[in-house]
Formats: C-alpha cells, sequence, structure tokens
C-alpha cells in the first residue's frame, strides 16, 4: 500500500509539444501561395492589357443609284411682273375701289385724288385762253387795217410792222395758254388712280382721306401683280457657287407652308448685279415656277436646291468611305497611291483600292473608276474592342 502511494506521487515527464511550430509553417506556406497568385495575376493581367484591342470595322456596300449635285440657297417667292402704281399728283385721297387680292383690270380706277384744285386750276387756264384768242382776233383785224392804210401811204410803215409783231405775241400767248389747258386737264385725270394692266392687288399702301404728297418721290400707292399662277424664286446665292449656275438648269425648293410639298422649276435668269451685305457677295438666281393652285403666295422664303449635275444610274459609295482613315492596322496592306483610296473588307482584310470619284451630293459620291463592284463592302469606320477580363485578388 505505502508503494502505490509512493508511485502516484511521482510526476510524469513528456516532450515538448509541436502544434505551435506546425502552425506557424503552414501559415508561411499560405502567405507565400497568396503573393504567387498576386504576382501571377498581375503579370497575366499586364500581358492582357499589353495587347491590342480588336478591331472592328463598320462597313457599306458599294450600290447603284442617283447622284445629285446641287447648290443649296435660300430665296423669296414673288411674282414674275409686279407693277408699282403710284400717284403722279398731290391731294387727299377722296375714295378707294380696290383693296387686297382684288383682280383688277388694265384702266379701272382703284382710288380717285380730290379733283376741285385741280378743276379750279383747269377753269382758270380755260378762261385766260379765252381772253387771249379774243385779243389775236381783235389785233389780227387791226393788223389788216394797218396794212392796208400803210399801203395808201396813210399811216406809216412802222405802225404796220408794230402791229404784225403783237399779232405774233398773242399768237405765242394762245399756245402757251393751249399748253397749260392741256397741262390742268392731264393733272385733272391723274387725281384717277387706274390699274395699267390687268392682275390682282397685292399691296395697298393708302386710306381714304390720307393725304399723298408726290413732290421729289412717287409715292407708292398699290403693288399690282400682273399673274400669281406664275411665280420666281430670287435666290440668294454666294459667288462662290453663283459660276456654276446656268440658264435652263433644274431646281427644288421648299416652304415653311407647305414642309411636305416640293416644288420644282428652271433657271432662267441669272442676273449680274451683286448684292453686298457685311461684306458678303450675292448674286440673284431666278427660278420660275409655275403656280396653277395659287399655292404660293408673294414673300414666302424658300429652300432651295439648284441641281448642277445628275447621274440616274451611278456606280456609288458612302461619303464616309472617303473620309476613313485606318488607324493601327499593322495586319493591313500597303495603301495604293491616286488621286483618291477607299478600304475595302477581302477576306477578312482591309484593303485599299484607288479609285477616281466623280460627283458628289453630300450623301453618295459617284466612282468614275476603281477595282470596286456593286456589293463590294467598304469600310466607313472602325471600332476597338475593350479588354475582356478582369484581375481577381484572393480572399483570406
Amino acid at each position: 500500500m505505502n508503494d502505490q502511494a509512493q508511485t502516484k506521487a511521482i510526476p510524469r515527464t513528456s516532450p515538448p509539444p509541436l502544434a505551435p511550430a506546425r502552425s506557424q509553417r503552414h501559415r508561411a506556406w499560405l502567405a507565400g501561395l497568396a503573393a504567387g497568385l498576386v504576382i501571377a495575376g498581375a503579370v497575366a493581367a499586364w500581358w492582357r492589357l499589353s495587347q491590342p484591342p480588336a478591331v472592328r470595322y463598320v462597313t457599306a456596300p458599294v450600290s447603284r443609284g442617283p447622284v445629285t449635285q446641287s447648290i443649296t440657297t435660300t430665296g423669296t417667292v414673288n411674282p414674275e411682273l409686279t407693277i408699282i402704281v403710284g400717284s403722279y399728283v398731290s391731294g387727299v385721297i377722296q375714295s378707294l375701289s380696290c383693296d387686297y387680292n382684288t383682280m383688277v383690270k388694265a384702266g379701272q380706277v382703284c382710288a380717285k385724288i380730290d379733283p376741285r384744285p385741280f378743276q379750279a386750276t383747269l377753269n382758270q387756264y380755260s378762261a385766260q385762253l379765252l381772253r387771249d384768242r379774243a385779243i389775236l382776233g381783235k389785233d389780227r383785224i387791226d393788223l389788216v387795217r394797218y396794212q392796208r392804210l400803210a399801203a395808201q401811204k396813210s399811216i406809216a410803215r412802222q405802225q404796220a410792222e408794230d402791229q404784225a409783231f403783237t399779232v405774233q405775241q398773242d399768237e405765242a400767248t394762245v399756245e402757251l395758254d393751249e399748253a397749260l389747258v392741256a397741262g390742268a386737264k392731264l393733272n385733272l385725270e391723274y387725281t384717277d388712280i387706274a390699274s395699267p394692266v390687268d392682275g390682282t392687288v397685292v399691296s395697298r399702301n393708302v386710306t381714304q382721306g390720307q393725304t399723298v404728297a408726290a413732290s421729289f418721290q412717287t409715292p407708292t400707292l398699290f403693288l399690282i401683280a400682273t399673274d400669281l399662277a406664275k411665280m420666281q424664286v430670287d435666290t440668294n446665292t454666294s459667288e462662290s457657287d453663283i459660276g456654276q449656275v446656268k440658264t435652263g438648269q433644274t431646281a427644288s425648293f421648299t416652304v415653311d407652308a407647305y414642309p411636305q410639298r416640293v416644288f420644282t422649276g428652271t433657271v432662267t435668269q441669272v442676273r449680274q448685279s451683286p448684292q453686298t451685305v457685311q461684306n458678303v457677295v450675292t448674286y440673284d438666281a431666278v427660278i420660275s415656277v409655275s403656280n396653277l393652285d395659287l399655292a404660293l403666295m408673294p414673300g414666302m422664303t424658300a429652300s432651295t436646291q439648284i441641281i448642277i449635275a445628275r447621274r440616274a444610274d451611278a456606280l456609288r459609295v458612302p461619303d464616309q468611305a472617303l473620309r476613313y482613315t485606318p488607324g493601327g492596322l499593322a495586319a493591313a496592306r500597303a495603301p495604293a497611291m491616286g488621286p483618291a483610296q477607299i478600304w475595302v473588307l477581302r477576306d477578312g482584310m482591309p484593303v485599299a483600292v484607288p479609285v477616281v470619284t466623280g460627283l458628289d451630293d453630300g450623301t453618295y459620291a459617284e466612282l468614275v473608276s476603281g477595282d470596286l463592284h456593286p456589293g463590294d463592302p467598304v469600310i466607313t469606320a472602325e471600332s476597338r474592342a475593350p479588354a475582356s477580363g478582369s484581375l481577381r485578388l484572393p480572399r483570406f
């Protein structure tokens, strides 16, 4: 019993624990693995970013169709012939018989100026003419008597000659009176403001009771368009384009009142009369147009296109293809030399094709020569796809 108790009292000795050392080595191994993954990911990301992005091409086919070269300008719709009706005499407007849109005939009275002052002047000159004619008759009788007495030597010959001179003065006075009477009659007739042509009143600048003063400048009372079924567009063509405009060319235009309707006309005149506004020189190219339905009204603003040249069935390419220039295309073949070049996709590779262009309407360009055929995909633009994928760091 004593031996057993003694044995239990003796403590046992054990080897040192190994768990802390293994844990440290495990952590070091994980840290090295994480560092390797980070380095590998960074290298992979650098390699991916250093590669050029893939090039994607935007193409359009070569086609056949119309190509129209034109000049764009603005103008004003006006009647072909507009008559300005004014007043030769001054006075008060006594009455009006014409208004806007009135259809008038040649000789029709549209307004009347108060004729009383002119009638009084006519009466005065007419009375003066009667008096001077009576004086002339008396002096002629006296001349005959003086000539008879002078022949009989009853009076001096000088008296007969003086009487003859007096008769000549009377005759001149009568002629002057007749001219004054004629002028007074003419002024009286001018109090009737009449239309000189058949047409339509498009403007009335006078009202009843208004005083018209015709002194240094003839006042405009009415504007009469001879035929509103025939209109013209007076365009403001710039000096850089006027050299291409010729008589007989076709033109088209639109007005704000009918935005969906296209009116057509013909260039009938290129006026050699420059107009300079703020150092900008323009010329008037007149376009005649039919207006049978009277849709066009004087003063409308027309957006005009004058057709310079036209091809009905031309081999054409979009204008973007002529402006396209490749960027960073290491796999592309060397560009060909020529007046112009277009890049076309052949077997998936961009190839430069020299071409000669003709008409250009701003959307399509005519191909005069070049190794292109309808349906060939020409390059109009390119885009580069962004690099795909991303770098992911491990989580701990």
